[in-house]
């Protein structure tokens, strides 16, 4: 049951992190693109925007992948675990915790999941167990 349950967890952290890359990289999903995240980023301070974006959509991408797949399963971890340390103390930590302020509660609990999947490994339903 907690190769299941790990299962499920990566599958859904992985694929929303996925979404969110798509939205910064090519505007999918509702997103606004390079462009658009760029000059957002431009705005709070994170230049160059659109290098910013290009890095931040990458992150979350590859690092959705990785950790939806169990592949490299650490590494997916970190990666995702460090988009949310940008995510609050870029955007939502001046907001306080809670999330109906706009505050960090969804970034640290996202944050929580990545590492402590990283840290106890992805379950016996991925690529890293079959591979290593």
């Amino acid at each position: 049951m907690i190769n299941l349950g790990l299962l499920i967890i990566r599958l859904v952290v992985g694929i929303l992190f996925i979404g969110h890359g798509a939205q910064k990289l090519f505007g999918w999903f509702g997103g606004y693109g390079l462009k658009g995240t760029g000059g957002w980023f431009d705005s709070i301070g994170m230049k160059p925007g659109i290098t910013m974006a290009l890095l931040a959509g990458l992150a979350e991408l590859v690092g959705g992948v990785l950790f939806a797949l169990g592949l490299l399963t650490p590494l997916a971890g970190f990666i995702i675990a460090g988009t949310m340390i940008m995510a609050i103390v870029k955007v939502h930590a001046p907001n306080g915790l809670w999330a109906t302020a706009n505050g960090y509660e969804y970034n640290l609990t996202l944050l929580a999941i990545a590492i402590g999947v990283a840290l106890i490994g992805p379950g016996q339903y991925a690529l890293d167990a079959f591979l290593f």
